[in-house]
């Protein structure tokens, strides 16, 4: 019994993954504060070697502001450990060669767009001529119908749509709120343009997270709260 017990106990740890993508809100945290046990799994990830990147679609906070966050909650956790869909959005824009930006995208997000050339949206500066691209987060009450309007004339000049996110909706509190799907969905109507997608579900961005790992993709688990976008 005891040597069956070894072969299996091998077998579980040969059999394991060779790394993780963890979503954040739902997954490490919920509601201000960890959820059971995750702090001490994020440990003991790290202590056995174990390589592991924390991913999020959330664009409310950039990645400075998400360590700080998650130290409050007893995560240790460095900047290079955290890859966001703006940070995948950001690859994607310069990938691309796009030279003016017009963001829709709440501050947090601004923060980690900052080597871009950005006018218009909420840049805080006045457009400057027809964007190249126009790219969505998540504003949620912020959205107004001037910006809206603003967007989709950018889309009919030629820009090219990126969703920082497509999720539908999110849990806040005890209630479901719109997420930034919906006015993607909106302007993508309006304009005839398909977006293309930087967080998750994206292909593009699970392919960025594991990039970083140094493991081989087929060995790597993500770890998440939600069917559709984990």
């Amino acid at each position: 019994e005891r040597s069956e017990a070894i072969v299996d106990r091998e077998y579980i740890l040969m059999d394991a993954p060779g790394g993780y993508l963890l979503d954040l809100d739902g997954t490490l945290y919920e509601g201000g504060a960890a959820l059971p046990g995750a702090v001490e799994t994020l440990g003991a990830l790290r202590r056995r070697g174990t390589r592991f990147r924390l991913v999020t679609n959330t664009t409310t906070r950039s990645r400075a502001m998400l360590v700080t966050r998650l130290a409050g909650y007893g995560f240790e956790v460095e900047a290079e450990e955290i890859f966001t869909a703006t940070l995948a959005g950001v690859g994607i824009l310069e990938a691309a060669g796009y030279r003016l930006i017009a963001p829709f995208v709440p501050s947090g997000a601004l923060e980690d767009m900052a080597g871009l050339a950005l006018a218009g949206g909420t840049s805080g500066s006045a457009p400057a001529g027809p964007a190249d691209a126009v790219v969505i987060g998540d504003l949620g009450e912020g959205w107004t119908f001037a910006l809206l309007q603003e967007a989709f004339e950018h889309l009919l000049s030629g820009a090219e749509l990126v969703a920082l996110s497509r999720d539908r909706f999110w849990r806040q509190g005890q209630r479901l709120t719109l997420d930034a799907g919906p006015f993607v969905a909106a302007l993508e109507f309006a304009s005839g343009k398909p977006a293309a997608v930087a967080g998750k579900p994206s292909g593009a961005f699970f392919a960025a997270a594991v990039a970083g790992l140094g493991v081989p993709a087929s060995s790597v688990a993500m770890v998440g709260d939600d069917l559709w976008s984990d």
